[in-house]
C-alpha cells in the first residue's frame, strides 16, 4: 500500500483514478476484517466502520488540499527564481523547483509579489500537476521536529506492514499444507482448532512448518530489499484481477451457503472487548493517505476530485460491509480465521480443489509481489531520514546496513508471532492512526497558514477541503490522540488481566 501507483506523466481519467483508489484501499486489511467483525459484534462493527470511513474521507480531502498548496508554493518559487535569474539565464537550469523550496524552508521574505501572482491567475496556481510526496510536503510545511516525527511514523507503519506480510504468507502456506489428520486441505476451515505444537508432517510441528515457510519467504524475497524494484503496470493488473476474483468468489460462496440454510453464524450485537482490534483493522483497511500524491496527481480532470473520492469511500464501505456480514452469518465466530480466505479451504464449503487452493494461497501470490516494493520504500525512507545536505553514504552503509535494518526487524516479529489480527490491529491503531489522522490534519493546518502568509488572506485554494472550518482539524486531532490513549489503556488492562 505504500508504493507509487503510476509515473507522473501517465495521465488517466477521473473514473480510472476511482478504480485505482478502490484497488489501493481494498487489500490485505479486508481479509482480517470478518474476524474483527465477529469479535466486536455486528452493530458496533458497522457503526465504527462507517465512522472511521467518514474520518478517513475527511483526512483524504486534507491531503488533497495540502497537495494543491504545495503545488502553489512550487509555482511561486519558480516565478521568484525566474525573476532573479533574468540577468543570468545560464544559471537558471541548475536548480530544481523542489531544491529551491527545500533550501528556503520556512524562511519567508518580506517583499513578495502577491498581487502579481494573483493577477497571473490565482485560480490556476493551486492546480495539482506536480507530484509532491508526503515527505516533501512535511519538509515544506513542518519544522524539523515535525519532519522527524513524520518519518518516524511512516517507518513504524511500513515495519508493521512488512511484519504482516511476512507472517501472512507462511500462515497461509502452513494452513493449506498442514493438517492433523493428514488430509492436506479439506480440514483447514472446518472449525477444528489446531495448536502450534500439533503435528504437520511426521515429526514436523505446525510452528516448525510456519518457520520453515518464513525462512523460505525471507530467502526468496529478502534479497530484493538490497536492490531497486518497481511495480509494473502488468503486475498491478494481474494482482488486482486475482484480488477481485478471490473477493467475489468468497462473497458468492458465502451467499450460496446462507441461501441453502447452511449458515452457522450467530453474531452478537456488541462485544466491547473486540473494539481495539476492530479499530486497528478498520484504520488499516482505509489506509491510502500516504499514496495519494501518486494516485491523484495523474488524474486528468480534478475539478470534482473530492466527489469522486466520496463515491469511492461509499463503494468501499458497502463492499466491506457485504464481505463481513456474509462472513459472520455464514461461519461460526469461533471458526472464522485471521485470514478469511482460509475458511474456504474446507471441502464442505467448496468441493472444487482448484478453487480451494486458489483461495487458500491467494495471499501468497498478492502479498509476495507487494513485499519487495514496501521493503524498498521503507529502505528509502531510512536513507532520507538520516540524509544530510551534500553528504553521501559509504557503500557498506548504503548497500548493506540500510537494507539489513529494513528486513531483519519485521522477520523477527513474524518469527515470534503469527497472530495476524493483532499485528494488523496494532499497526493500524498506532502508526496507521498517525498517518491517517494526525499527519493530514497537521498538513491541512500548516498549509493553510502558509498559504495565507505567502499569497495573502484573500487567496482561496481551489482544492480546499469541504471540511474547511478549523473545528474539523481540531476534531481530528482530538480523535487521533484519544485513540492513542484508548488503545494503549485497552492493551494495558488486557495484559493486567492475564
Amino acid at each position: 500500500m505504500a508504493g507509487g501507483i503510476t509515473d507522473t506523466g501517465e495521465l488517466y481519467s477521473p473514473y480510472v483514478g476511482l478504480v485505482y483508489m478502490f484497488n489501493l484501499i481494498v487489500g490485505t486489511g479486508a481479509l482480517t476484517m470478518p474476524k474483527a467483525f465477529a469479535t466486536a459484534g455486528w452493530l458496533v462493527s458497522l457503526v465504527l466502520l462507517m465512522f472511521l470511513g467518514f474520518m478517513s474521507y475527511m483526512t483524504t480531502t486534507f491531503v488533497v488540499e495540502a497537495m494543491a498548496a504545495a503545488n502553489a508554493q512550487l509555482r511561486w518559487k519558480r516565478m521568484e527564481k525566474r525573476k532573479g535569474d533574468d540577468d543570468d539565464e545560464d544559471s537558471s537550469s541548475g536548480v530544481s523547483d523542489s531544491d529551491v523550496l527545500l533550501q528556503d524552508g520556512y524562511d519567508r521574505a518580506e517583499t513578495r509579489p502577491i498581487l502579481s501572482v494573483q493577477r497571473r491567475g490565482s485560480s490556476n496556481i493551486f492546480e495539482i500537476t506536480e507530484r509532491v510526496e508526503m515527505g516533501q510536503m512535511a519538509s515544506m510545511f513542518f519544522n524539523k521536529v515535525g519532519v522527524n516525527l513524520f518519518y518516524f511514523c511512516i517507518i513504524i507503519y511500513l515495519y508493521g506492514d512488512l511484519a504482516i506480510y511476512a507472517a501472512a504468507v507462511p500462515v497461509s502456506l502452513m494452513q493449506v499444507t498442514c493438517s492433523a489428520i493428514g488430509n492436506h486441505s479439506c480440514s483447514v476451515g472446518d472449525g477444528t482448532k489446531y495448536n502450534d505444537t500439533d503435528k504437520c508432517w511426521g515429526p514436523i510441528r505446525r510452528i516448525d512448518a510456519y518457520r520453515l515457510y518464513l525462512a523460505a519467504f525471507t530467502l526468496l524475497l529478502g534479497p530484493f530489499t538490497f536492490f531497486n524494484v518497481q511495480k509494473t503496470k502488468y503486475l498491478q493488473i494481474m494482482t488486482s484481477l486475482m484480488r477481485w476474483i478471490a473477493f467475489i468468489l468468497m462473497i458468492i460462496l458465502a451467499l450460496i451457503r446462507i441461501s441453502r440454510g447452511q449458515a452457522e453464524g450467530h453474531p452478537s450485537m456488541a462485544q466491547l472487548s473486540g473494539i481495539r482490534n476492530l479499530f486497528g483493522v478498520c484504520v488499516y483497511s482505509f489506509m491510502c493517505q500516504h499514496s495519494l500524491p501518486s494516485l491523484i496527481t495523474p488524474i486528468s480532470k480534478k475539478k470534482h476530485v473530492n466527489k469522486l473520492v466520496l463515491l469511492d469511500y461509499i463503494l468501499i464501505l458497502a463492499f466491506y460491509s457485504l464481505l463481513s456480514f456474509t462472513a459472520i452469518y455464514c461461519f461460526r465466530n469461533d471458526t472464522l480465521m485471521d485470514m478469511y480466505t482460509l475458511n474456504f479451504t474446507n471441502c464442505d464449503i467448496i468441493n472444487v480443489a482448484f478453487i480451494r487452493y486458489f483461495l487458500g494461497l491467494f495471499p501468497v501470490f498478492t502479498i509476495s509481489t507487494n513485499f519487495p516494493i514496501i521493503a524498498v520504500t521503507l529502505r528509502n525512507n531510512w536513507k532520507t531520514l538520516f540524509h544530510r545536505e551534500g553528504g553521501t553514504y559509504p557503500w557498506v552503509v548504503d548497500r548493506i546496513v540500510f537494507p539489513a535494518i529494513t528486513l531483519i526487524p519485521p522477520v523477527l516479529v513474524a518469527f515470534c508471532t503469527h497472530d495476524l489480527e493483532s499485528l494488523v490491529g496494532i499497526t493500524g491503531a498506532y502508526a496507521g492512526n498517525g498517518i491517517q489522522y494526525l499527519i493530514p490534519a497537521f498538513l491541512a493546518y500548516c498549509s493553510r497558514k502558509d498559504t495565507q502568509l505567502v499569497f495573502g488572506s484573500g487567496t482561496v485554494n481551489k482544492h480546499l477541503s469541504p471540511f474547511r472550518h478549523t473545528f474539523w482539524i481540531v476534531f481530528v486531532l482530538i480523535w487521533g490522540f484519544s485513540c492513542f490513549v484508548f488503545v494503549t489503556a485497552n492493551i494495558v488492562l488486557s495484559e493486567s488481566k492475564l
